[in-house]
């Protein structure tokens, strides 16, 4: 019997969305200003054909998940935690936010979301959720993906795709 080749399902869909405040660093002690931006996210999963379903992974079950991963973060200020110019620190009710030294902000605690990235670009964005879905889809016991890939757009043809080799 000839060898298949591989299979992508892929999920774009207008509730798979989050508004969410950040800003971000650059090189050479460049900061810019607190903003936001309704992003979409898109997915798609690589793999084998599971023999009994034909199928590589159920839609409705990936929606499910990136709804989720989605609205985890949707509203909410985006801060990176592992930056090394940016410092987070955390009260019981407050998180104190400052740049290079020099206060810049404070927020609600429950307004937050303390993402482990080292600056919240659409890339590492992408790379965060391609992470926790990847967590969510082992919990579930998904067999024979060999890809992860998450597109994160910020704006209307402005994206960047992480794409994860698995096993």
């Amino acid at each position: 019997m000839a060898q298949r080749g591989q299979f992508r399902v892929s999920v774009s869909r207008d509730d798979l969305v989050f508004s969410s405040a950040h800003f971000i660093t650059y090189a050479g002690h460049r900061c810019e200003g607190l903003h936001g931006h309704n992003y979409r996210a898109r997915v798609a999963v690589h793999g084998e054909l599971d023999p009994t379903d034909k199928l590589v992974f159920d839609f409705l079950e990936l929606k499910r998940i990136m709804r989720r991963l989605c609205g985890e973060i949707d509203h909410l200020v985006l801060l990176p935690l592992e930056s090394a110019r940016i410092h987070v620190a955390k009260d019981a009710e407050v998180v104190r936010v400052s740049v290079d030294g020099q206060p810049r902000y404070v927020f609600p605690l429950a307004d937050c979301a303390l993402l482990p990235v080292p600056n919240t670009t659409v890339e590492m964005l992408a790379e965060l959720l391609a992470k926790r879905l990847h967590a969510e889809l082992n919990t579930l016991g998904a067999q024979g993906l060999t890809l992860i890939e998450v597109e994160i757009e910020e704006s209307f043809g402005q994206s960047a795709t992480y794409r994860m080799p698995l096993g």
